[in-house]
């Protein structure tokens, strides 16, 4: 692993776990996280995904995968730096996200903010990750519109490998 691999990757091998949030890239993808530097993470309208993004942690790592492509996967890395807070695009009536049910006095849905750290020179395939023991428990492989999952301690260090690994194929 080269040196600025280790460097990348050393802050978010301490974590006990990390996550995985899906996006498709003709929406927002890492490259859009890398030139933006930061995003909020918004529009999750499934109750079990916004349950895990309340459970977010300033520091936390994140994996994105980009989804409903030809070779859907992990793209990139990114940290949370925001702690969960209200989604305001569930007040917004301009917003494709907008939730007239959502009452600001207890709001329904969450975001987070997202910090770029890394971009892959390739994305990690879903299929190389299906076939992987170390992630046979993830939940994306089971509920398939889950948009945001946790991943396990063996499950986040096979994958920083997979990571480390693609970049000195690079």
């Amino acid at each position: 692993m080269s040196a600025a691999a280790k460097k990348t990757l050393a802050p978010l091998a301490a974590p006990a776990a990390g996550w995985l949030y899906k996006t498709e890239p003709s929406t927002y993808s890492i490259s859009t996280l890398k030139k933006e530097g930061r995003c909020r993470w918004d529009g999750v309208r499934n109750y079990r995904a916004r349950n895990f993004l309340r459970e977010a942690r300033v520091g936390d790592p994140v994996a994105i995968w980009h989804s409903n492509i030809a070779h859907p996967g992990v793209a990139g890395l990114a940290r949370v730096v925001k702690a969960p807070y209200p989604d305001p695009t569930a007040f917004d009536k301009k917003s494709h996200s907008y939730d007239p049910k959502s009452d600001p006095a207890a709001p329904r849905w969450t975001s987070v903010d997202l910090a770029f750290v890394s971009e892959l020179p390739r994305v990690i395939l879903a299929s190389q990750l299906k076939a992987d023991p170390a992630f046979a428990g993830l939940l994306f492989f089971r509920q398939g519109r889950l948009s945001v999952c946790p991943a396990d301690a063996p499950a986040w260090k096979r994958l920083l490998q997979l990571c480390a690994q693609v970049r000195t194929q690079a």
